[in-house]
């Protein structure tokens, strides 16, 4: 086998993995950013009862409420599943991309 076709053999395994860490680290920031965002969009546009159906996420996040103080709260909960999400789709991936 030639070098070069070597050095693609090696460039086309390295390419074809994704790194679990980062993919979590993205997916969890566009998670985290999305509750986050809505959240504080809810607290802007105010009224009588603010995020009828986005107050139901305090059953899953303790702590959470449509305030700004709990739209930070829920970027953190949305973050850290986002990012097990999106590590354990890496995983996956590169187990059967191999």
């Amino acid at each position: 086998m030639t070098r070069i076709a070597e050095e693609e053999r090696l460039i086309e395994r390295v390419v074809v993995r994704l790194n679990a860490t980062l993919t979590g680290v993205v997916i969890g920031i566009l998670c985290g950013a999305g509750i986050l965002l809505a959240t504080l969009w809810l607290v802007i546009k105010g009224g009588p009862q603010p995020g009828a159906h986005l107050i139901l996420l305090s059953q899953y996040f303790p702590g959470y409420t449509v305030t700004v103080v709990g739209s930070f709260i829920g970027f953190m909960y949305g973050f850290v599943i986002g990012f097990l999400c999106g590590a354990f789709l890496g995983l996956v991936y590169n187990r059967i991309a191999r």
